[in-house]
C-alpha cells in the first residue's frame, strides 16, 4: 500500500497526505473541513440530529457514467453495460489527466472494507481522494480505518 500512495502523491502533488483511521474525531474533522468549504450544510439539529446536506459539483465524473470505464485485461469482463478501456492506455491517458491535480490539496488515503472483517467474501482496498465528502461517506458505507489496513 505504502508504495502505491507514494506514487499516487508524486503524480497528483498534495500539499498534504492524511492516512485515514475512521475514528469519531476524523469524522468530525472532516465534517467540519466538508462545512468550512461552503458545500455542506448542517440541517436542523431539533429535526434532523447529526445530519448535513452536501452538494457536490455538477462536474463531478462519477455522475457522468460516459466517462467513466472498467479498465480489465479482457473487454468481455465489463459487462454489457459498461464502458472498457485497455489498463496500460487508461494508465497513460489518466497519468496525464492527473499530473499536478490535488496542489494545494489534501490528498485523503481510505483503505476500506466492503462487508464483515474478514470474511472470504469481503473485498478490500485504499482509495485516495482530495473530497472530504467521499471520506465521510466511505465511512458511512464501509469499515474504514486500521481495520482495513490489518486485513490488507
Amino acid at each position: 500500500m505504502e508504495a502505491w500512495v507514494e506514487e499516487a502523491a508524486r503524480l497528483t502533488k498534495p500539499d498534504r497526505v492524511v492516512l485515514c483511521d475512521g475514528s469519531e474525531a476524523e469524522n468530525r474533522n472532516i465534517l467540519q473541513e466538508m462545512l468550512k468549504q461552503g458545500d455542506s450544510f448542517t440541517l436542523n439539529e431539533k429535526t434532523y440530529p447529526n445530519c448535513y446536506l452536501h452538494r457536490s459539483n455538477p462536474s463531478d465524473v462519477a455522475r457522468t457514467e460516459h466517462l467513466t470505464f472498467i479498465c480489465t485485461p479482457e473487454k468481455d469482463d465489463v459487462g454489457p453495460t459498461n464502458n472498457w478501456m485497455d489498463p496500460d492506455a487508461a494508465k497513460f491517458k489518466v497519468g496525464a489527466l492527473l499530473d499536478g491535480v490535488m496542489r494545494g490539496r489534501t490528498m485523503y488515503v481510505v483503505p476500506y472494507i466492503m462487508g464483515p472483517a474478514g470474511s472470504p467474501i469481503s473485498k478490500v482496498g485504499v482509495e485516495v481522494t482530495d473530497s472530504p465528502y467521499v471520506v465521510a461517506s466511505m465511512r458511512i458505507m464501509s469499515r474504514m480505518g486500521k481495520v482495513a489496513t490489518e486485513q490488507l
